[in-house]
């Protein structure tokens, strides 16, 4: 997608308002789904992606990095709960096996955008690029739901 694409893009989804929170992104044998972020409050450091990524092809792709204009960085994590204690730990890259799905969502893998240039407003969109192995880069954008919201979905019901 060229960047004047992808701009037009970004203004459509910021002029729509409110986000029909269905679009998906296919790229080669990937496919994008429920693109989300959390709203997040002024001065707020960081911000977390979500979406699930389905892999239609016959060879394992890799999650290998996200960006943002709106952010210094943007980094790969998983959260896990062991013996009662949450750890957030970096991850080099995320797999995606030939033929299998990976949702990334709150309490799992998730990207962490880490220095917010600004604050998030829910029905808004954040602008990312996140490149794969096989792929290559793919710009899209994420839905910016309520602060709290658990999933998409339950933010969607709300309106």
């Amino acid at each position: 997608m060229t960047g004047s694409k992808f701009a037009a893009l970004f203004l459509l989804a910021l002029v729509a308002g409110s986000p029909a929170l269905a679009h998906e992104i296919t790229a080669g044998t990937l496919e994008l789904s429920d693109l989300w972020t959390r709203a997040t409050p002024p001065g707020a450091p960081t911000a977390a992606g979500y979406l699930t990524v389905t892999n239609n092809g016959s060879e394992a792709d890799r999650l290998i990095a996200a960006s943002t204009p709106l952010a210094d960085i943007g980094r790969m994590h998983q959260m896990a709960v062991t013996d009662g204690v949450m750890t957030m730990t970096p991850v080099e890259a995320i797999e995606i096996a030939p033929g299998e799905a990976v949702t990334l969502a709150p309490g799992g893998f998730h990207i962490m955008f880490v220095g917010m240039k600004e604050p998030l407003t829910a029905g808004g969109v954040m602008p990312v690029t996140l490149t794969f192995e096989r792929a290559g880069a793919i710009e899209t954008y994420l839905h910016v739901v309520g602060i709290g919201a658990l999933a998409p979905e339950a933010e969607h019901q709300d309106h």
